[in-house]
């Protein structure tokens, strides 16, 4: 799993000019006003060959300073248990604030590496004096940058990656599969692992957002070992009121890192909301094998389950490789079955196809429907090859990658699964050019 850098600091010191520049996109809205950051913004990078998720925090539009102060402090502290690297950025122009003080008190308490960034230092040798002032926080590390003019973002990288490099990570155990209950709150998630470990291991409340942190819970079933991780609900963007749901998406992510198998949580009798596709989004992009859980079963009155199939896939095309289970977390039905499911979309997304046979149903696929001329050019694919799995990943050779159209992508996808199955996992599909010496 890659490490997490957080970016934490009071309101308007230019944490998102920071992190656009970062992963060199212009992602986060920068504003002057305080509380521009409306939603949780995360990024892979890398620096040096080492890699990293760079997340831009912040964002909450103060009531008043005791409620500024407040917040602030909550956001620190959840970073805190949610970063590996903390980059904690002050505004060298406005000098040391109280509120500077306030995170830096929260951050020392932990035992997390923080880089201390002081920001807006254009020229340090007229600057400098505005730098040392921030000594008195006590920090290790500490950096002046320019965020927004790029200055000194290799030394702070640096230090990131010096620290990445000393930190040590928990191997995972081999045999365990571990599943990420994802959804919205109130979906039924802990219900579900209560159900599956037959004990009451999480909170289970009808208040939206009980559950505020990653809980994991080790459970057998069939002599096979299952770590079932129930992450805090994903709230909508208009509903997020407080630093703590603030996080949400981002232990969602983190939990979706680690997981092997990802299970989607819809309520049935609410159906598919703007959130459950934006959740599912995340899962998607991330290319974790998926399933797709109907919650509340036995509280819908009209069981057509052909038909609510036909519509989540209507709505969810991206996840339409993704099996759909009707289960009740609070009765138990099906929900053992869950775990079969898993055990077997995992082998599909760790399976291998021979070269031989890849190749086969390649050329058997392109007799039926040969790419299509564009640009006055015949294209021609050569062969395909294997490589990677977890997700699965071929590469095809051809004489013109950069004219294959989508949708050509799309039906060669379609032959391998009808050929190979791989369902509940994503496949990934690129077109290289063959070299010469092939």
């Amino acid at each position: 799993m890659k490490p997490i850098v957080a970016i934490v600091g009071r309101p308007n010191v230019g944490k998102s000019t920071l992190f656009n520049n970062l992963i060199g996109d212009r992602v986060a809205i920068v504003d002057d006003m305080p509380g521009v950051t409306r939603d949780r913004l995360y990024r892979e990078t890398e620096w040096n060959g080492a890699e990293f998720v760079v997340v831009d925090t912040g964002g909450l539009e103060p009531a008043n300073n005791e409620f500024m102060m407040t917040k602030i402090k909550e956001q620190a502290e959840v970073a805190m248990n949610e970063a590996d690297v903390i980059l904690f950025v002050v505004d060298g122009k406005a000098g040391l604030n109280p509120l500077d003080e306030e995170v830096a008190y929260i951050l020392r308490k932990k035992q997390k590496p923080v880089v201390l960034c002081v920001n807006k230092i254009d020229n340090y040798l007229q600057q400098q004096d505005d730098v040392y002032d921030f000594w008195g926080l006590g920090f290790e590390y500490l950096v002046p940058i320019s965020g927004a003019h790029k200055v000194n973002l290799g030394d702070m990288l640096d230090m990131v990656v010096d620290i990445i490099g000393k930190l040590e990570f928990p191997e995972d155990e081999e045999d365990i599969l571990k599943l990420a209950v994802i959804g919205k709150p109130n979906a039924g998630k802990s219900s579900l692992v209560n159900r599956l470990s037959g004990e009451e291991r999480t909170i289970v409340s009808d208040i939206a957002g009980t559950t505020r942190d990653a809980i994991d819970t080790l459970i057998e079933y069939k002599e096979n070992r299952y770590m079932i991780i129930d992450t805090a609900g994903i709230r909508r963007k208009s509903k997020v009121e407080e630093s703590l749901e603030y996080y949400s998406v981002l232990r969602a992510i983190k939990t979706i890192k680690r997981a092997d198998v990802c299970l989607l949580m819809l309520d049935a009798q609410e159906g598919l909301t703007e959130q459950d596709k934006r959740i599912a989004g995340i899962a998607a992009e991330e290319r974790k094998p998926i399933v797709i859980v109907m919650n509340k079963w036995d509280l819908v009155k009209n069981k057509d389950m052909k038909k609510y199939r036909e519509e989540l896939y209507a709505e969810l095309p991206f996840l339409s490789y993704a099996p759909i289970e009707f289960v009740s977390a609070l009765t138990g039905q099906r929900t053992t079955k869950l775990l079969e499911i898993a055990d077997s979309i995992y082998e599909e997304y760790t399976k291998r196809i021979s070269t031989g046979l890849l190749n086969t149903v390649l050329k058997d696929a392109i007799l039926m429907n040969n790419p299509p001329t564009r640009k006055g050019r015949l294209i021609k694919i050569n062969y395909g090859t294997q490589v990677s799995v977890a997700p699965p990943k071929f590469v095809l050779f051809c004489n013109y990658p950069e004219l294959i159209h989508f949708s050509y992508t799309r039906y060669i996808e379609n032959k391998f699964r009808e050929s190979f199955g791989f369902e509940g996992s994503p496949i990934l599909i690129s077109f290289e050019k063959k070299s010469k010496g092939e």
